[in-house]
C-alpha cells in the first residue's frame, strides 16, 4: 500500500468531519479507547499538554511545541486539521509523520479498523500516540478536535489542560449557549491536573470554576496574572509584532518578538505565558530565554500557517483562518486597523455554519467574490451570495477559490487590501 493509495483509503472509507459534517461525529469515546487498546495504550507512554478552546488553540499549541523544541524536550505536536499536507497533523520535533510510517500504520492494522469502524479523526489521533510512542516523545501538546468532554484526544492524562476561550462554534454538537459550549470544554479538566483558562470570561467563569473544584483541580486564568503592552508591528512588512509581557505587574519579556502579527494573538500569547509557568511548577526547564526564542520562531519550528499570513505583496494578499464569531470578529479588527483604500474579501463557508452574526459584522463596503471550498460540506457560492446579498453584502460568486482569489487579485488597486477566509478551507486552497 503506497502512501496514495493510504490516504485515498483513509478519505474513502472513513467519515471525516470536515468534510461530511455531523455524520462523522461520534458522541463517546468507545471507539477511540478500543483503537488504544489495540495499539497497547500508546496515550500513556509521553507526558503531554491538552489544548482545547474555540478559537487560538491551534497558535497555542505551536507556540507551546516550539518553546518544548528549543528547551531541549523530544516533543510531539497533534493538530487539525490539516492545510495541504495530510502530515501536518502530526510532528516530531516539527518534522511531519513519515509517509512510510502512515502507510505501515493503516496496513497493520487495516483488518482491525474495519471491526472498530473508527472516524478519520479518532484514526489519526490513535496513528499520532503511537507515532509518539515509536518515537520515544518526552512530551507532546495535543489539540482537540470538536469541544474536549468527548474529543478523541480526551483519553490522555496531562501535564496540565489549557482552555484558550469559548465562542460560537459547532453548536449542532456542542450546544448553542456559551454555557452549555464552556461545558463541553471543561470536560478537559481532570482529578488533580492544573487548569489553565486563556481569557476570563465572566458569564461562563463559573461553568470552569465548578469543575475544576469538583476535580480538586488548580485553575489558573493567564489575563489575571499577565498582561502585553506595546503591541507594535515590526520589519519593513509589518510581517511580525514586538510586545512587552508583564507577570503580575512587573517586567516579565520585555519586547517579545513574534512572527504572528495578528492582533489576536496576544492574547494566545499570555496563555502561552501561563502554561509555561504552570509546567515549570512541574519542574520542566523553560526559562523566559528559552519562551522568547520559541514564540520568536515558532513558524520555523512547526510549520504554522494560515493565521494573518501575507500570501503576496502587490496587491496586498491576507489570509487567517478565524472562521467562526469570536475569530473573525478578531480578525476583522485587524482588517480596520491595516492601511488601504478598498477591501476585496474572498469568502467562502461550509454549509453547517450560522451565517446571519457572521454577516451582521462584516463590511458592508467591501467587493465579495463569494466561493466553495471544495469539500462535501461546503455551502454552494451561488446560495452563499444570494444569502449574503440578502444581508446587504454584495459581490460576485465564482466557481472556485483560486478562481475567486484571480478576480480579486486582477481586480485591486495598489493601495487595495484582498483578504481571504471565512472558512479554514478556503484558507487551505488559496495556498
Amino acid at each position: 500500500m503506497t502512501y496514495k493509495q493510504t490516504l485515498e483509503y483513509l478519505y474513502a472509507q472513513l467519515p471525516m468531519y470536515h468534510r461530511v459534517g455531523m455524520a462523522a461525529y461520534k458522541p463517546n469515546l468507545d471507539n477511540i479507547l478500543a483503537l488504544c487498546g489495540l495499539l497497547d495504550e500508546p496515550q500513556h507512554s509521553f507526558r503531554s499538554i491538552h489544548v482545547t478552546g474555540t478559537n487560538g488553540k491551534g497558535s497555542v499549541s505551536h507556540m507551546l511545541a516550539s518553546i518544548l523544541q528549543v528547551a531541549g524536550y523530544h516533543t510531539g505536536l497533534y493538530t487539525s486539521p490539516h492545510l495541504k499536507d495530510f502530515r501536518e497533523r502530526i510532528r516530531v520535533d516539527g518534522k511531519m509523520i513519515h509517509k512510510g510510517y502512515v502507510s505501515f500504520f493503516v496496513r497493520k492494522y487495516r483488518e482491525q479498523f474495519e471491526i472498530i469502524q473508527p472516524s478519520f479523526f479518532e484514526l489519526t489521533a490513535g496513528m499520532a500516540f503511537d507515532y509518539f510512542r515509536d518515537r520515544q516523545v518526552e512530551v507532546a501538546v495535543v489539540e482537540a478536535g470538536l469541544g474536549g468532554r468527548l474529543d478523541s484526544t480526551n483519553i490522555i492524562h496531562p501535564l496540565v489542560s489549557v482552555i484558550t476561550n469559548v465562542s460560537y462554534d459547532h453548536m449542532q454538537f456542542l450546544g448553542n449557549t456559551l454555557e452549555k459550549i464552556a461545558y463541553e470544554k471543561a470536560g478537559i479538566i481532570k482529578p488533580g491536573i492544573p487548569v489553565v483558562i486563556g481569557e476570563t470570561q465572566e458569564d461562563i467563569r463559573h461553568v470552569f470554576q465548578e469543575k475544576a473544584a469538583a476535580c480538586r483541580s488548580e485553575i489558573l486564568y493567564a489575563d489575571q496574572h499577565f498582561r502585553a503592552e506595546r503591541f507594535i508591528l515590526q520589519g519593513r512588512d509589518n510581517s511580525s509584532r514586538s510586545i512587552d509581557i508583564f507577570l503580575d505587574g512587573t517586567m516579565y519579556l520585555p519586547r517579545l518578538i513574534s512572527p504572528l502579527a495578528g492582533m489576536y494573538q496576544r492574547k494566545n500569547i499570555l496563555t502561552v505565558m501561563e502554561v509555561c509557568e504552570t509546567l515549570r511548577n512541574q519542574g520542566l526547564e523553560l526559562p523566559p530565554p528559552v519562551i522568547r526564542c520559541g514564540i520568536k520562531d515558532v513558524v520555523k519550528n512547526t510549520g504554522l500557517a494560515g493565521r494573518w499570513q501575507i500570501l503576496q505583496r502587490n496587491p496586498l494578499t491576507i489570509c487567517d483562518t478565524g472562521h467562526n464569531e469570536g475569530g473573525l470578529r478578531e480578525v476583522l479588527a485587524q482588517i480596520a486597523t491595516t492601511p488601504h483604500n478598498h477591501l476585496h474579501f474572498v469568502f467562502g463557508a461550509v454549509n453547517d455554519k450560522r451565517l446571519d452574526p457572521i454577516f451582521a459584522m462584516l463590511p458592508r463596503d467591501a467587493t465579495y467574490y463569494f466561493c466553495k471550498p471544495d469539500i462535501p460540506r461546503g455551502l454552494d457560492a451561488a446560495e452563499l451570495q444570494k444569502i449574503a446579498h440578502e444581508a446587504g453584502l454584495h459581490g460576485i460568486c465564482y466557481s472556485s477559490v483560486r478562481h475567486a482569489l484571480d478576480a480579486a487579485q486582477r481586480a485591486a488597486a495598489n493601495h487595495d487590501l484582498v483578504f481571504v477566509g471565512g472558512s479554514t478551507f478556503v484558507v487551505a486552497e488559496a495556498f
